[in-house]
């Protein structure tokens, strides 16, 4: 069994888990239960494959998967736009995988002038394996963090305590973070830093752990981020993601704030604290 049909059959086990007939619109099958949710050869009926076909993707004996099949497993398993993409990833052929790229990423020129348009909310470049590739001062300032380019952003999430008491809606936020961690693996599975990176954080902590076992997956998910300043309070930010047109794997993530907000009013004076700090870019 190669790793790629592994992964699939591991998502597809957790998502037959979470779906009980009930939700799927159908009636039980007849006898004793001993999974949570859809037994395989009601999920196959519901995909209109057969029993043994259906087995077969899941154990990772099939190797050739059409697109009609992927439609099928999707409906039948009610997945998002994300986890249908996820499932095309898993499904794919080694030759149609995205390239790993091993060479230092360089922040694109368009992003960065963006960035400094964006100088009166805290930005955030990130690049391949959430790598800091650029960022302004004052989201150094919300964030109590250098952030320096060439750093993890993620590591920073997950190692450094300080992240989990800045943030105090911390465990939202980093769940989304490993959804988006277990996307990136399934469009890059050879990316050996990526899943060297991945196995890390999972031993060592196990909130990571826990949230991968779940195959829970994310892309660029808007989200709300509570901020605890030690020095300016509560602040609340709608995190929301940038793609530009020239390369998918930098992401430009800036921190929205409600016009008339307390944040709002805020955000000037905390600009002024940082104003003496310049950008950084890789």
């Amino acid at each position: 069994m190669t790793a790629d049909r592994t992964a699939l059959g591991a998502f597809l086990r957790s998502r037959r888990d979470g779906l009980t007939p009930a939700r799927a619109g159908m009636t039980a099958f007849p006898g004793p239960r001993r999974v949570p949710g859809l037994r395989k050869e009601e999920l196959a009926m519901l995909a209109g494959l057969s029993s043994d076909h259906y087995s077969r993707l899941e154990q990772g004996r099939q190797h050739t998967i059409t697109d009609e099949v992927l439609r099928a497993l999707s409906r039948a398993l009610q997945l998002d736009g994300v986890e249908q993409a996820h499932l095309r990833d898993l499904a794919a052929p080694t030759s149609r995988r995205r390239e790993v790229h091993e060479t230092s990423q360089r922040a694109e020129p368009g992003m960065l002038r963006l960035m400094n348009v964006l100088d009166h909310v805290p930005v955030l470049l990130l690049g391949r394996r959430s790598e800091v590739l650029a960022r302004n001062s004052l989201l150094t300032t919300v964030l109590g963090n250098p952030m320096e380019p060439g750093s993890s952003f993620v590591r920073w999430l997950f190692v450094d305590p300080e992240a989990r008491t800045r943030i105090s809606n911390w465990a939202d936020f980093a769940a989304a973070s490993v959804g988006a961690l277990r996307y990136e693996v399934g469009q890059r599975p050879q990316d050996r830093r990526l899943t060297a990176m991945v196995d890390e954080l999972r031993k060592r902590d196990e909130d990571v752990a826990r949230w991968w076992d779940d195959q829970g997956v994310t892309f660029r998910t808007s989200l709300t981020k509570n901020i605890t300043h030690p020095v300016a309070g509560p602040l609340t930010f709608g995190i929301e993601s940038v793609v530009g047109p020239h390369d998918p794997d930098q992401r430009l993530v800036v921190y929205t704030v409600e016009p008339h907000s307390t944040t709002a009013a805020v955000l000037p004076i905390l600009a002024g604290w940082s104003a003496d700090a310049p950008s950084q870019r890789g």
